[in-house]
């Protein structure tokens, strides 16, 4: 009994290039929610009657913020992130 080798098929250019837009995008959501992370740290928009409470809902606003951000590339570094790796595969 011969087992045939496992099927090799390359990705179609427009699954490969939705996957790539998907991890960019990510990637400067990523980006974005350090940036804000670091802000916050510095004490950018701190109160003094501060809670746990507010300080989570803080975190949940700059997560969403930076979600919206990375899908309609507002900062743009999705955008050249992929640029830069789909000239890398040609």
């Amino acid at each position: 009994m011969k087992i045939a080798p496992p099927a090799t098929t390359t990705p179609s250019p427009v699954v490969s290039n939705n996957k790539l837009q998907k991890a960019a995008a990510g990637f400067e959501a990523i980006f974005v929610r350090q940036m804000l992370a670091a802000a916050r740290k510095g004490g950018a928009g701190d109160s003094v009657f501060g809670s746990e409470a507010q300080a989570t809902f803080r975190q949940m606003l700059d997560d969403r913020f930076a979600d919206i951000a990375a899908q309609k590339g507002v900062f743009g570094i999705g955008d050249m992130l992929k640029s830069q790796l789909s000239q890398e595969g040609k």
